[in-house]
């Protein structure tokens, strides 16, 4: 849990993240329920988004997020394969929002 809060921190926060695929494939739907969650603009669904996540990534996903997202139902985010990794040859990914 501790991975994808600091995965979905970073993908509020910075928009687009480089990661491996096993791990992109995990975030993907626990960042879907959190800009679901935070098009709700409730007192409520701010303070759950901000135990998930932190206070400044919950700003962002209640603040901006969710006033781009307001007319879309769902499918956020998008995942990108990039190939291996170098030194290890993970499959690695590119997880972003739409």
């Amino acid at each position: 849990m501790a991975l994808l809060k600091s995965l979905a921190y970073s993908l509020a926060l910075q928009g687009k993240i480089k990661t491996t695929e096993p791990k992109a494939k995990s975030l993907r739907p626990y960042m879907e329920k959190l800009v679901t969650l935070g098009k709700k603009q409730t007192l409520a669904s701010r303070r759950i988004l901000e135990s998930r996540v932190g206070a400044q990534a919950a700003r962002k996903i209640t603040g901006e997020l969710s006033v781009t997202y307001k007319d879309r139902t769902g499918g956020y985010t998008r995942i990108t394969k990039i190939g291996p990794r170098t030194s290890d040859a993970s499959p690695m990914a590119i997880i972003e929002f739409v």
